[in-house]
């Protein structure tokens, strides 16, 4: 058992301290176009927080699971909340689409067998359909949380969970199952708390920001996602901050909805993945940002898929104008199972990204190349914590400077594991470096499954393990190819490898959106492009290309968070599930 709930303490401590302050304000654009903004005080969110906390102790017993599905809003955040008040442990999930599979929800079910399902009115019928089909035990019971009293008198004689009878697990994060089914991390009350310290330390150690006294969080990221959730529900009540919130719907809709929220508010800080930045840059107009300027935002984290220096280039450049600064870029890596955060850089269009020779990546070491040639990487300023190690993956040794390796994570922010796993599937927790260096702990460790290396005192991370191309022998990172097929295309790319007559191919499946010129021959243009990216491919990676798949916007499966689910395109390419442009 926990001794202490942190963001439960600072919610009600700032309740009685700042009772009239906002501390969420979140924009619906599917009433209105122009926004409807609905906004809860300190006082209003810690009152709303105990009235669901009893109805949810109505229906489940401490260390219970609570199931949130309900949309992006502040019955969402209440759902997550008053599931940690009253002692249940929270699974925040996404909303299945209407007509879409309920295989990750059922399996979700089936994992944590809930006792009760937290939800919102206007998608209440929905949710008992995806709970019947679930097919549990035991059925959940379901909550409305708009349906509740919530701002009535508190009863007499109202009994909360002490501190000490917490679940040590606060919540699970569901991965959003890139590369398997997914699997709930399970992350303590401690967890957050350090993560939270260690990012801001690390976030706010640049001589740029003074104070992070009036800051306001803005954020579109979904809930449901580690990110999303450290940032736009925990950060602001661990930190006292003003929140500023919509929906992932709202930023796609309309990305310059993001970039007027960020000049509109001072001091402001956010974070999204690398594709939104390209969205922002491509579909926010000078007209969106008439009389506006981003010269009062903090920072901005760019994080939770790879971050293409290009896209920090572009957003820079395309924003430039409305004093917006390279140095307010963050280039930021993290995963579910370390909280949520890792590592920071600071994006410099100066010093910028570093080049290194893709021949000797591809062998395992890193080695400087000129600007222009070779993989362009970002920089990561190496933390001190938590502890990161670069880590042969076949001796468990510490690798030296310049040599790829496995990234290992060591700190208070690491998870326990994965609820309900057997043991086989808990191997990336509790790793031993064998004969660790001077000052360096033994374990547990985390391995991430992601490659990396140490140059000149600075992280680069090169890509998943699990993603990694080995064509005729030699290694090449999906990553540095879909990168180079960017510079061409601008929208969403999948390397893969795939077995061709007992060897492996590169196959590329391309998103393109349709050109609207009159005079243009598709064809010829697809052609164009297929000749474009074949020789781009040819001459940085050395490598010929099988087969060009080019794909309508929206072909490509990814995960909740945006990445590229590359097994999955495997999978579709072999069953010829793709439609192609040029067929």
């Amino acid at each position: 058992m926990t001794s202490q709930s942190t963001i439960l303490s600072m919610l009600h401590g700032r309740a009685t301290l700042r009772p009239d302050d906002v501390a969420f304000t979140f924009t619906d654009y599917v009433r209105d176009p122009a926004g409807i903004a609905e906004s809860l005080t300190w006082s209003q969110l810690s009152r709303r927080t105990l009235a669901v906390a009893r109805e949810i102790r109505r229906h489940a017993s401490v260390g219970d699971r609570a199931v949130i599905l309900a949309p992006q809003g502040l019955q969402y955040i209440l759902a997550f909340l008053g599931s940690l008040q009253a002692g249940v442990i929270a699974v925040p999930l996404p909303l299945p689409h209407r007509g879409s599979s309920h295989d990750r929800v059922s399996a979700v079910f089936t994992d944590t067998t809930p006792t009760i399902v937290l939800t919102a009115s206007a998608v209440a019928a929905d949710v008992r359909e995806y709970v019947e089909q679930a097919r549990t035990h035991t059925a959940p019971a379901i909550v409305e949380i708009d349906s509740l009293e919530l701002d009535g008198p508190v009863p007499d004689g109202d009994p909360q969970p002490e501190p000490a009878e917490l679940p040590d697990t606060a919540y699970l994060q569901y991965s959003s199952g890139s590369t398997r089914l997914p699997t709930g991390v399970m992350i303590s009350h401690r967890n957050l708390q350090v993560n939270y310290e260690q990012l801001m330390r690390s976030l706010f150690a640049s001589s740029h920001v003074r104070s992070t006294a009036g800051l306001t969080i803005v954020s579109w990221l979904p809930f449901y996602h580690d990110m999303g959730l450290v940032l736009g529900v925990c950060a602001p009540i661990l930190g006292g901050f003003h929140a500023k919130l919509t929906s992932p719907v709202a930023f796609l809709e309309k990305p310059s909805r993001w970039i007027r929220a960020l000049a509109q508010t001072p001091q402001a800080f956010s974070a999204a993945p690398n594709f939104a930045f390209e969205l922002a840059a491509r579909k926010t107009t000078d007209n969106d940002l008439a009389g506006l300027d981003l010269g009062g935002v903090l920072g901005i984290i760019n994080g939770a898929e790879r971050v293409a220096p290009a896209t920090l280039e572009r957003f820079t450049d395309r924003f430039a104008h409305f004093d917006f600064r390279d140095h307010m870029l963050r280039p930021s890596y993290g995963l579910a199972e370390a909280t949520v955060f890792v590592a920071a850089g600071t994006w410099n269009e100066s010093s910028g990204a570093a080049h290194f020779d893709a021949d000797e990546l591809s062998a395992g070491r890193a080695a400087r190349c000129a600007a222009g040639a070779g993989a362009a990487l970002v920089r990561y300023a190496l933390p001190q914590s938590p502890a990161l190690r670069i880590v042969d993956v076949d001796t468990g040794t510490e690798c030296p400077q310049d040599a790829v390796g496995e990234i290992w994570v060591h700190g208070d922010n690491v998870a326990a594991g994965y609820w309900s796993r057997p043991p086989a599937e808990q191997q990336c927790f509790g790793a031993t470096i064998a004969d660790p260096s001077p000052g360096t702990p033994e374990g547990p460790w985390l391995r991430t499954g992601d490659l990396g290396f140490v140059h000149e005192g600075e992280l680069f991370i090169v890509g998943r393990i699990k993603d990694l191309l080995i064509i005729r022998g030699r290694n090449h990172y999906p990553e540095d190819i879909e990168a180079t097929v960017q510079g061409i295309t601008r929208g969403r790319v999948a390397a893969i490898s795939v077995p061709v007559n007992s060897t492996e191919k590169l196959v590329t499946v391309i998103e393109l959106k349709k050109r609207t010129d009159i005079n243009v021959d598709p064809m010829r243009w697809l052609s164009e492009v297929k000749s474009d990216v074949t020789s781009a491919i040819s001459n940085a990676h050395g490598l010929n290309v099988e087969d060009l798949v080019l794909v309508p916007p929206g072909s490509i499966p990814t995960t909740t968070s945006g990445k590229v689910r590359r097994a999955a395109c495997v999978e579709h390419y072999r069953q010829d599930q793709f439609t192609r442009l040029d067929a």
